[in-house]
């Protein structure tokens, strides 16, 4: 059986396949890759393709998916955070772009309601292309990149009403009023509807499918929610992409959003290439070589315009300049909700053929240009700020939003699994004050420790994404504490494709497994034979530079709590390794003596390096790090001391401090 559909999906994939190859070793975006594979298969190119209509459709699928996962990642909450830039922001931008594009189409002898809607398309922007970007760049949490998102949401809503109300300005309207109080009414309907659910139905039906740990039932739940509100809001007359967003603000709403959003990636990754071709295919290269200078042209008057608008926009919510040029210069291209509309103008006279062409030929443009400027947009900014001297008021917001990046968790601790080891890790953690975050798969636990105010999340640390959610390229130890092996070589090779320093702590069952361990990228490799609770948190605390003697302390309280059957006759080692080779730490011991011999010695008279092999590295006294050690310094009583040197001269050391 002959399907010529598969037939074109080959020359899309295998195309694509071979120019974003080709980009990615030149260090562009994949997007670009997209884009210009369009271009070359595309009716104005070689026209390889025999189906592109059923491409393009599958193609408005990856939009769907986009702002599912977009949705996945916010929250109600969030988005209630940023409602002024949203209606403010978003109005503000969206006018302004109607009002200026429209009136210089005017002055070219246009009529004031083809001006209009010319205004109309212009407003737009890419969430496509934009979103994507910033994902790939991890600017979505970032000011700009909230800000950039809140008017693109603004875009979507009134994309809508702008479909209502072309048919009034091209003087072919029915009944106008009695559609749009319909809409308000459908609009309330689907709204109330999505509270509803994001706040009681969706997370126990997520929870009940979490508790049958099937992946399968799991992933189709999931697409299931995206697609059915996406059709409820496109039967109430909303966008698709609308739909998409609010079920995943649904999601959003339960513990099960970024599990879900790890399944869901690889989908959407596919579904978008297929959007970004489609763009790419509608670009007619002949009309484009024949006008390229008035194209370039308008699209450099584009750029200027959109991003000082859409700049001017956030200057009013009072953000300091670096954010609103930021913003402005992610939202200068023309996007993929104006071709939609583009279709209703051409329906209703309102847009000619050549008119047309030129709309596509500069928006396509400017989404091909719109990674690079986001790439470049911190030096575009900064050589603008350069130009003008800074408010105060502008380095107040810019440090504020340095501490607000810096609050970010960092430098902590990560727990794969919260069994036996993973939940007596958590309360080491926890005596110690060390931030930590817990990734665990089995739904029922992670209902009930959230209710303990534990910081656990329902996710498979297999997946790149559950990683990258609990920041583990700025955590200091990642302790893998579950009992599947597989697994637990999935994740340490994910994590090391992350970060080659940070220190992983694995739990295994056997001996014989160590060696395969370490290869893969484990630090410290503990079997069962050994007390593994203990032992994992001990070290961990250890790699912390928690003082020995306050290790100790939480290692007999454990022991006092059932866990002799724990107890190594050979006494808790302080590392373990497979090797025979001696180990070189550093190590935090306190000061417990008063001996006058020690206390209050200079550091050159003490001549701790030929008694002990050691080396001070920094003191602290009174909650302050002294870290440029002289030999005149001396050490006194309670001082926290940062030693060096291999594990016996430090605990030889330590004794003679006690």
């Amino acid at each position: 059986m002959h399907l010529p559909m598969l037939q074109d999906f080959l020359i899309l994939l295998g195309l694509s396949m071979v120019v974003v190859f080709v980009l990615q070793r030149l260090k562009l975006p994949s997007i670009l890759g997209f884009l210009v594979t369009g271009i070359l298969i595309g009716p104005y190119g070689f026209g390889l393709l025999h189906e592109s209509d059923q491409i393009e459709a599958i193609s408005e699928i990856g939009v769907i998916l986009l702002l599912f996962v977009i949705g996945m990642e916010l929250s109600i909450k969030q988005l209630i955070s940023i409602k002024n830039t949203v209606f403010i922001g978003g109005a503000l931008q969206v006018g302004l772009t109607v009002l200026v594009s429209g009136l210089i189409y005017y002055l070219l002898g246009y009529t004031w309601n083809e001006a209009l809607f010319v205004g109309f398309l212009f407003s737009m922007s890419s969430t496509a292309i934009v979103l994507k970007v910033m994902q790939e760049r991890n600017e979505m949490s970032s000011p700009h990149g909230r800000n950039a998102l809140a008017i693109l949401i603004f875009q979507d809503i009134i994309v809508v009403p702008m479909m209502l109300f072309t048919p009034i300005i091209a003087g072919q309207s029915g009944n106008v009023t009695n559609s749009i109080l319909m809409l308000l009414l459908k609009t309330a309907i689907v709204l109330g509807i999505t509270v509803i659910s994001a706040r009681y139905l969706v997370p126990r039906l997520m929870h009940l499918v979490a508790k049958t740990k099937s992946k399968e039932l799991f992933l189709i739940t999931t697409i299931t929610i995206c697609f059915a509100v996406a059709f409820l809001t496109s039967e109430a007359g909303l966008s698709l992409a609308l739909g998409a967003f609010l079920a995943g603000l649904i999601i959003s709403e339960s513990e099960y959003s970024h599990q879900a959003t790890s399944i869901i990636l690889p989908f959407r990754e596919l579904f978008t290439s297929f959007f970004f071709i489609s763009v790419g295919m509608m670009l007619d290269l002949t009309f484009f070589s024949k006008n390229v200078g008035v194209i370039l042209l308008i699209v450099f008057g584009v750029f200027l315009v959109k991003s000082l608008i859409a700049a001017l926009a956030i200057a009013v919510l009072k953000y300091p300049a670096r954010t609103f040029l930021l913003t402005g210069l992610a939202l200068f291209q023309v996007g993929e909700f104006a071709f939609i509309l583009s279709k209703v103008g051409i329906q209703y006279g309102l847009l000619d053929a050549e008119t047309n062409q030129y709309f596509l030929a500069v928006s396509i443009i400017s989404m091909f240009l719109t990674p690079f400027v986001i790439i470049f947009s911190e030096n575009i900014a900064f050589g603008v700020m350069k130009l003008r001297p800074m408010k105060a008021v502008d380095k107040m917001l810019i440090a504020s939003e340095e501490t607000e990046k810096s609050d970010e968790l960092k430098n902590h601790l990560v727990i794969i699994g919260y069994g036996i080891n993973g939940s007596n890790l958590a309360k080491a953690a926890e005596f110690s004050s060390i931030p930590y975050v817990v990734v665990e798969l089995n739904a029922d636990v992670v209902r009930r420790e959230k209710q303990n105010n534990v910081p656990i999340h329902f996710g498979d640390a297999t997946q790149d994404h559950i990683l990258e959610f609990a920041h583990i390229s700025q955590a200091r130890v990642v302790v893998i504490a579950i009992s599947d092996p597989i697994a637990t070589k999935a994740i340490i090779k994910n994590i090391r494709s992350i970060s080659r320093s940070i220190h992983i702590i694995v739990r295994t069952r056997y001996v014989k497994e160590i060696t395969e361990l370490i290869a893969m990228g484990a630090d410290d490799v503990i079997p069962e034979e050994f007390e593994t609770s203990i032992e994992i948190f001990s070290r961990t605390l250890h790699n912390f530079l928690v003082p020995e003697d306050d290790i100790e302390h939480l290692v007999n309280t454990a022991r006092l709590d059932n866990y002799e059957l724990f107890q190594n006759k050979k006494g808790t080692p302080r590392t373990f390794r497979p090797t025979e080779f001696p180990d070189f730490n550093i190590s935090c011991v306190r000061v417990n003596t008063d001996d006058r011999d020690i206390v209050g010695k200079e550091l050159k008279d003490l001549n701790l390096r030929n008694a002990y092999g050691i080396n001070i590295l920094g003191i602290s006294r009174k909650n302050e790090l002294h870290s440029s050690i002289k030999p005149s310094d001396k050490i006194y009583q309670d001082d926290l001391l940062f030693v060096s040197g291999d594990q016996m001269g430090i605990d030889q050391f330590r004794k003679s401090i006690d």
